[in-house]
């Protein structure tokens, strides 16, 4: 049966809020394995920008001993060169991840605000781990 306008409104919001907060979940998460899986080409083009002289040219005591133009220019093509694979690691890590989280089954459609007695699709799919799931449905051997 229809829900009420406000009712219907309030479920909206909830609904909206929960879709909220598990994308910010899933955006935070993406974050962090991006920093974590991107540190090295981070560090290798920051060390090569901030010693070429035509970027920055610090002062540091390691851009005047160590690093001259030719390799702060070395340092810089070579984090661009390592970013791409370290790219690909870090979404499929990511993903394996969310799947394994099962973070996207969390996301609700708005039509579940409309109608009384409409569950919520993960709890009908054995909650956040299926654990249920697994453990109510019956194995059979291979015949």
């Amino acid at each position: 049966e229809p829900r009420s306008t406000c009712c219907c409104w309030a479920w909206a919001l909830a609904i909206v809020t929960m879709n909220l907060i598990v994308f910010f979940i899933n955006l935070l998460l993406m974050l962090v394995i991006f920093t974590i899986v991107l540190l090295p080409t981070i560090v290798v083009v920051y060390f090569g920008f901030q010693c070429h002289s035509r970027v920055l040219h610090s002062t540091a005591r390691y851009c005047r001993t160590i690093l001259d133009d030719n390799s702060s220019s070395a340092l810089i093509i070579l984090g661009f060169v390592i970013m791409s694979p370290l790219i690909v690691v870090a979404m499929a890590t990511y993903c394996s991840l969310a799947r394994h989280l099962r973070l996207l089954m969390c996301f609700q459609p708005c039509s579940r605000a409309l109608y009384k007695g409409v569950r919520w699709r993960w709890y009908e799919e054995g909650g956040l781990c299926g654990c249920a799931r697994a453990c109510s449905a019956q194995r059979k051997a291979w015949v």
